[in-house]
């Protein structure tokens, strides 16, 4: 398909740069084929049916944003995806001024050398810190925002707070998974009164989420991996709960994307442990999950296109054109959607 049917215009206005407060207070718009109702996240128990499972991603965000020198250059990186216990792949401001061999001090005793340069414009480095390269990282960087808020403002200290999940227990990620910021202990309890199960898996969310798609056709496009795991325990559990009805309702792309990662043809959910890079357009047929709940996404992107996928494009289009004129809040910190194909 061409990446432009997957375009919209979106007032700059609508770009949420702090969350809801409560979280649970964030406003939600839930799309049936056909129908489209105003609710708010807090009403999301009545929404479900006893039985039904929602999936989180237990990632934890890093400070994952550093920022060095060269001699007089500065340099800005972006880790991206974890290749080793000192290796980390990045995205770099000013990379045409770095080699392989190059040293960049990044201050609090982390310096990265450059190891190679990879033709999609990321870079390796290796890391030297005294001690664990992870106490070096708190030291070092900052919170890695999205680009749309990080060029509004700077991070600060309530992003620390703001920025994780209530289930982040994994550290690995660079970006949060922003379906689960909603979610509040209230709201958790709701959903166990009402007999809705949860399950957690883990993908780190790398920092290729936010990168733009450059080509004109969908097919030209490729991801960038991300680590991600499902356990033996999790998968059987969710099996089950298929079998006694129940429906799966992922909470964020980034689960749903793990769990069709993680299921075969038939739809049975497998243990999983490893890289994955699935890429999904309309057209893709849905093995796994039952719903989506999921903020919203940014034009042209491959989180568009997931969505698209799920529910169909026209169907999508007139959501988010439902939600601009609604005044709904976009993107990380914005509201969200709970997409019941």
């Amino acid at each position: 398909m061409r990446v432009d049917d997957f375009d919209f215009e979106l007032p700059q206005d609508l770009i949420a740069l702090r969350p809801a407060s409560p979280r649970d207070a964030a406003r939600m718009l839930v799309v049936r084929p056909g129908r489209l109702e105003d609710r708010v996240v807090r009403d999301l128990p009545g929404l479900l049916e006893p039985g039904d499972v929602l999936v989180f991603n237990d990632t934890r965000v890093i400070p994952a944003q550093l920022f060095g020198r060269k001699g007089e250059a500065k340099i800005g990186v972006t880790l991206h995806k974890r290749e080793g216990p000192y290796d980390w792949r990045a995205f770099v401001r000013n990379a045409k001024r770095l080699k392989a061999g190059d040293r960049v001090d990044f201050g609090a005793g982390l310096e990265g050398i450059v190891t190679e340069k990879a033709a999609d414009g990321s870079i390796l480095w290796r890391f030297e810190c005294e001690g664990p390269l992870e106490a070096a990282l708190h030291a070092a960087g900052t919170m890695p925002l999205p680009p749309y808020i990080a060029g509004k403002r700077p991070a600060d200290a309530r992003d620390a707070e703001d920025y994780q999940t209530m289930f982040a227990a994994r550290e690995g990620a660079v970006a949060a998974p922003t379906a689960a910021l909603h979610f509040t202990p209230e709201l958790i309890a709701a959903l166990d009164a009402r007999g809705v199960g949860r399950e957690t898996l883990t993908l780190h969310v790398g920092a290729g989420t936010f990168l733009p798609v450059k080509v004109d056709d969908t097919r030209d496009h490729r991801m960038h991996a991300e680590w991600g795991e499902v356990s033996a325990e999790a998968a059987a559990r969710l099996n089950a709960a298929r079998k006694a009805g129940g429906r799966i309702i992922a909470v964020g792309t980034t689960s749903l994307r793990l769990l069709e990662s993680a299921a075969r043809e038939d739809g049975e959910i497998v243990p999983f442990r490893g890289d994955t890079d699935i890429f999904i357009t309309p057209g893709y047929r849905f093995r796994t999950v039952q719903g989506l709940m999921t903020n919203f996404h940014l034009p042209r992107s491959t989180l568009f296109m997931l969505v698209s996928a799920l529910m169909g494009l026209e169907t999508m289009r007139g959501a988010y054109a439902h939600a601009i004129g609604g005044g709904y809040r976009f993107y990380s910190y914005g509201d969200s959607s709970l997409l019941l194909p």
